[in-house]
């Protein structure tokens, strides 16, 4: 198990680092050009390359780039803000903020949308989709498997504008969506967040229905299950020893990966609700040409995906044996 982390890690470094070079270099191919933006209308070239060395882009793209590697492990420098310690992640373009103490203030928004979001979808989704398993061919499988297609068809933005003007603004039975301090008011932390946890756990629901109502009908065939009917013994002891256990490898594989990414950034649930989070952030650095934040939003969300991939893998051999001695 620990070759395997170690080589699994050792792989997880090599991708974020490609990935960090493709973002950083897709960057400058866009025409847009930040410090003209900051220099503003009534630009002069001196004052433009002024603005591009306090920036740190007066130097060559490549070198750019190492700087900006360098700084995560060893720190660097800048002619505006002085130095910035390791692990430094630069300096907002827009704002002139310290990049990783904004993700650090962000990233609790993201975390507490994920977690009740997950808490939802995987009570309700799991649940329904073994009962539809359980009920297969009779009218509760019916019902659950055709609300689950239809709301899987669905997108959040749609859902939650619906969701916003019917239950917030027509019929205010929820508060304006918004992400409070758990630490400061747990109830209102609540209240702000129930209704993207809702209607962003609504479509995982559906596919979470789905997928779990075929894994255990899958399940539900196998020899092993099978054998067991044959020894005498229940039908709940068969659905839950047996056929639950080998459905959660499949559940488990989805999960990581959405975990991770709603973990990298809710990007659509929080524009719509308009929570402060990672995935509002990475929006904004987009349409403000932010450098920096940018490659922060993007190296988290890659970091978070890669690091449930691993976990995942890891979990299985918990799972299934089999995996552990192959």
């Amino acid at each position: 198990m620990f070759r395997f982390l170690v080589r699994r890690t050792l792989g997880a470094g090599a991708i974020l680092l490609i990935i960090s070079a493709i973002t950083f270099f897709l960057f400058y191919a866009i025409p847009a050009d930040p410090a003209r933006t900051f220099c503003g209308k009534t630009c002069d070239a001196t004052t433009l390359q002024q603005i591009k060395v306090n920036l740190g882009m007066n130097e060559a793209v490549p070198v750019q780039y190492w700087n900006w590697l360098v700084g995560i492990f060893a720190g660097r420098s800048y002619a505006s803000f002085g130095d910035c310690s390791a692990p430094c992640l630069g300096y907002s373009f827009a704002n002139k903020e310290p990049v990783l103490a904004t993700i650090l203030d962000r990233f609790p928004a993201t975390i507490s949308v994920t977690i009740g979001a997950v808490v939802v979808f995987l009570i309700l989704g799991v649940g329904a989709g073994m009962l539809a398993a359980h009920k297969q061919g009779t009218a509760v499988d019916k019902i659950a498997s055709g609300v689950s297609l239809t709301f899987s068809s669905m997108q959040i933005y749609f859902i939650g504008t619906v969701a916003m003007y019917f239950l917030v603004y027509q019929n205010p039975i929820f508060p304006q969506p918004h992400y409070n301090n758990f630490t400061d008011n747990p109830g209102e932390w609540f209240a702000g967040l129930l209704l993207p946890w809702l209607v962003l756990a609504l479509i995982f629901t559906a596919n979470y229905t789905r997928m779990t109502r075929s894994a255990m009908i899958e399940q539900l065939t196998e020899e092993h299950v099978r054998t067991a009917r044959a020894k005498g013994m229940s039908g709940r002891t068969v659905f839950m020893r047996f056929a639950w256990r080998g459905a959660m490898a499949q559940i488990i594989t989805i999960l990581g990966i959405d975990l991770g990414s709603l973990l990298g950034g809710a990007i659509i649930t929080e524009t719509t609700f308009n929570i402060h989070g990672i995935g509002l952030l990475s929006i904004n650095s987009v349409v403000k040409n932010d450098l920096p934040m940018l490659m922060a939003v993007v190296m988290v969300a890659a970091a978070l995906i890669i690091f449930f991939n691993i976990v995942v893998d890891a979990v299985y051999a918990l799972i299934d044996p089999r995996i552990r001695l192959a």
